[in-house]
């Protein structure tokens, strides 16, 4: 449907909400302050519906706007992805959207596995939910509770997974070279 569809139901649409309330032209006139003239020609279709016009029109008659444009429905964003397993490790997608920033749900059983350092291009970032995870990247080693997170350029040799203490979860974003995750908040200097 185009905008100028949209734009053409609005006036029908109107009409059709003031008569079912049993409102007149005159009485919607007065608690918009919106000429009787301008309400008859929006009403008609003769005029444009503007959000200048439909804001108090939509007071008036205690309606959310979209309800006079004729919004579609919202539809359901859950994402339902079927969890993959992968090397033992359980990813669920977050994202939908096949390129760019890539978000997963990942679920790294109790196990105890050698490092073993790769590199490819893009970025990652990790948040730990619950457990403990190891992160080697470059010549650091370091564990990551509940609540930290991590960001790195996956050019630097990484790797991360249990620390065999028991399991842990995380969510991990990725996307490729130079789509950088900003995640830190700095503060103002003044």
């Amino acid at each position: 449907m185009t905008t100028e569809d949209v734009l053409a139901e609005v006036g029908p649409r109107l009409r059709s909400l003031r008569k079912e309330r049993e409102v007149t032209l005159a009485g919607l006139s007065e608690a918009t302050g919106i000429s009787v003239s301008t309400l008859s020609r929006l009403e008609s279709g003769q005029r444009k519906p503007s959000l200048e016009l439909l804001l108090p029109i939509a007071q008036a008659h205690q309606v959310p706007l979209d309800e006079l444009v004729g919004a579609p429905p919202v539809g359901d964003p859950r994402v339902r992805a079927a969890p993959i397993v992968r090397n033992g490790r359980t990813h669920w997608p977050l994202t939908r959207q096949p390129g760019g920033l890539q978000a997963y749900k990942v679920l790294e059983p109790r196990r105890t596995l050698e490092p073993d350092p790769r590199t490819h291009e893009g970025y990652e970032w990790l948040y730990v939910l619950s457990g403990r995870l190891r992160l080697v990247l470059g010549e650091h080693d370091v564990v990551l509770t509940a609540g930290e997170a991590a960001e790195f350029d996956t050019r630097v040799p990484h790797w991360f997974g249990s620390t065999g203490e028991g399991p842990v979860e995380f969510l991990s974003l990725f996307g490729p070279q130079g789509e950088r995750m900003h995640v830190r908040a700095r503060p103002r200097t003044g």
